[in-house]
């Protein structure tokens, strides 16, 4: 079974039965089919402090991703991939320049964001 624990403030009202479906979309793909995934949705001041402290770099991201290292949990069975960090703020822009509903922008960060747990990368 693929967990999903969302986190998010009362102010940011996640789709989370979207955010779960997005989540296995991705680790469906990958067959994996016993893993742990933490999403957490924030403003954009934490954003841009999680970027700075991580990333060293200045101002918003629309999304973060911090896998653990060595992550299959013996106990339990399952891989342990890490945290995806949403930023709502920068979801709700790019919503609105897409002209897509802000709960389709933030199911399409949060695959983004596990398939970067996953191990895959850009520029």
């Amino acid at each position: 079974m693929v967990t999903v624990n969302i986190q998010a403030d009362s102010k940011f009202p996640v789709n989370r039965v979207g955010v779960r479906s997005a989540v296995r979309r991705v680790t469906d793909g990958y067959g994996l089919r016993q893993a742990q995934v933490g999403v957490v949705v924030v403003g954009g001041r934490k954003i841009a402090e999680l970027n700075k402290q991580w990333l060293k770099r200045e101002g918003m991201t629309d999304v973060l991703s911090f896998p653990l290292e060595g992550g299959f949990d013996e106990i339990n069975g399952l891989y342990m991939l890490g945290d995806v960090v949403v930023c709502w703020p920068m979801a709700v822009k790019q919503a609105g320049e897409k002209n897509i509903l802000v709960d389709e922008e933030i199911d399409a960060l949060v695959e983004h964001g596990v398939r970067h747990l996953l191990g895959e990368h850009h520029d």
